[in-house]
């Protein structure tokens, strides 16, 4: 019986992974024969568990239902979920801090000692940041999530940099994650272009429009269209820089909402972005520590040589 019992669990392990398993595949897996397998396959929908067979070559996939399987994870699963967890009570997503705290009790509750050792150790010699600015509703990105799964016009209230709130009408293609903001990539019906929108000045309305057929993606690079979109176009001023410094140094100094760094050599490195002030510019790369070399804008070029001017004056 305790036999039969792990041989289920241990099954049920194998089917959350997301792909089929044929007989053959979880009979070799589970050490048994592939009769066994179907009278487990069984056991489990008998339990309440939808296994669906898929067509063809007789695999199996554990589709979704009406109630929550166990979670079964292996040790370093255990750990990534519990740090995941962590860092979400101390994420950009507002009312998630309490709900992710809640999930990691119930996951610390259960972990062998070894496991709660290892994630204990990690929190015992972290300081997390808490995240600076706005924070996105959840129940937002579910909207924004579900129109771009479904491929629906979504119409919301836009309110931009300045105050000014509009209304927009979107074909919404993805969101995307910068680490501190939160995006949506969409086909904006109006303008006749593709927008990029910060979701935590969106507010939907639902429900949502018609299906729209996709339209192919501005870039296939997204995270690098959404970089170019919100550090340099814009804005009033754009620049190109040369960095005398590997790219990869660049980009810890330059993250991608202030800049985007390409690579032109495994010293050298082009900086390109904007600002709507040209001593910011001047002043935020000069502080950056790397010798560079200003290509344009030329009022860019004039402003930093009457900065070095001022600056040289006032110490000579």
């Amino acid at each position: 019986m305790w036999e039969t019992s792990a041989r289920l669990l241990r099954l049920l392990s194998l089917l959350q992974t997301p792909r089929d398993w044929t007989g053959a595949d979880l009979a070799q897996r589970l050490e048994v024969d592939v009769r066994t397998v179907r009278r487990d396959i069984q056991k489990l929908r008998d339990l309440g568990y939808p296994v669906n067979a898929t067509a063809g070559a007789a695999g199996y996939r554990l589709g979704a239902g009406t109630k929550l399987p166990p979670l079964l994870l292996d040790d370093e699963e255990a750990v990534a979920v519990a740090v995941g967890l962590r860092t979400a009570a101390s994420g950009t997503v507002a009312g998630i801090e309490e709900t992710s705290l809640r999930a990691l009790a119930k996951l610390e509750q259960v972990l062998p000692s070894r496991v709660r050792h290892r994630v204990n150790l990690l929190h015992s010699v972290t300081v997390t940041v808490p995240a600076a600015g706005p924070t996105v509703d959840p129940n937002v990105l579910t909207v924004v999530a579900a129109a771009c799964r479904g491929h629906e016009r979504l119409r919301f209230d836009y309110h931009n940099h300045g105050g000014t709130t509009s209304v927009r009408d979107t074909e919404p293609h993805r969101l995307v994650h910068t680490g501190r903001r939160w995006y949506l990539v969409g086909w904006d019906t109006d303008r006749r272009d593709w927008r990029t929108y910060r979701v935590d000045r969106i507010r939907p309305r639902v429900p949502t429009g018609p299906r729209f057929a996709p339209r192919q993606a501005p870039d296939v690079d997204l995270a690098g269209y959404l970089a170019r979109g919100v550090s340099t176009a814009a804005y009033r001023y754009q620049a190109r820089i040369t960095l005398h410094t590997p790219a990869e140094t660049a980009a810890e100094r330059f993250p991608p909402t202030v800049g985007v760094v390409e690579v032109v050599d495994e010293n050298t490195c082009l900086l390109r972005t904007g600002s709507n002030s040209l001593d910011e510019i001047a002043v935020y790369v000069a502080l950056s520590g790397f010798r560079f070399r200003v290509h344009e804008p030329s009022e860019l070029v004039a402003r930093i040589r009457d900065l070095a001017a001022r600056l040289t004056a006032a110490v000579e």
